[in-house]
This record gives structure tokens, C-alpha cells and sequence, in this order.
């Protein structure tokens, strides 16, 4: 049988409130409730993240000119040193001179920063953002 839910009261000024209203019917919640749920959840994520022995999830993404000498060759090299957490990899030609590379990792949160710093900071990356998740087994 699953948890049955709890109700809590929350005290919040009128305009806060009013903000979020504004802020979850443009994202589509149907309610309160399941914004605050998301809410909830999205902080236990985080908090994962910076846990030693917890495993997570993430995906870097990269963007990059494919003329920039070496560069192609120096991310994946840096792919094949982190093996063992490079789940899988996407590589889209985004124009004639750009590329947008995804990758998907898999292991320890301070690992996987120091991945996405090394791939990020690479002479030659337009653009490089580290987003974390969680694996999901720890989320009710």
C-alpha cells in the first residue's frame, strides 16, 4: 500500500506566493502540491551530489568549433580516461563550424565535476555546462 499523504501547513507572504502561482501555472503544475513535491525533490537531488559514496547521474554538454586544431581529438581522449563513467556520447554538427557534444556519466558527484571541469576547460570549448541527477533510487 503506498504512503498515504501528509498535509503541512506553510506560512508565506502574499506576493511570494502570488509569484509562484504565476511561476508554476507557466510551467503547467496542476497544483501547489505537486510543485512543492518537485521542489522538495529537486533539494534531496542536490543534496546527493555532494554526498562521497553516492552514485549519480549527469550529463555534460559541450559546444565547440570542430576547426579548432586537436580539439576533437584532446575531448576524446579525455572520454577514454574517464571509461569507466562515460556512459554515452552524442556528437551533433551543429552548422558548418560548430559541434555540440553530450555526454552521459555515471558515478560519484565529485568525479563526475572533475570530468566535466576537465572537459569544459579545454582550450578551444565555446561553451560547457555540467547537469546533475540523481540515479532515482532514493527519491520517493
Amino acid at each position: 500500500m503506498p504512503d498515504e499523504a501528509v498535509r503541512f501547513g506553510v506560512s508565506i507572504p502574499p506576493k511570494l506566493l502570488a509569484r509562484f502561482d504565476q511561476v508554476i501555472a507557466e510551467q503547467g503544475y496542476a497544483n501547489r502540491s505537486e510543485a512543492i513535491r518537485d521542489l522538495i525533490r529537486d533539494r534531496l537531488v542536490e543534496t546527493e551530489w555532494h554526498a562521497e559514496e553516492t552514485e549519480t547521474v549527469a550529463t555534460v554538454t559541450l559546444v565547440y568549433s570542430h576547426h579548432t586544431r586537436e580539439l576533437g581529438e584532446k575531448l576524446t581522449e579525455l572520454q577514454h580516461q574517464a571509461h569507466e563513467a562515460v556512459v554515452s556520447a552524442l556528437h551533433v554538427h551543429m552548422d558548418a563550424h560548430n559541434c555540440l557534444e553530450v555526454l552521459v556519466v555515471r558515478g560519484k558527484g565529485k568525479e563526475l565535476k572533475r570530468i566535466a571541469d576537465r572537459l569544459i576547460s579545454t582550450k578551444g570549448v565555446k561553451h560547457g555546462k555540467l547537469v546533475m541527477t540523481t540515479v532515482g533510487d532514493r527519491l520517493v
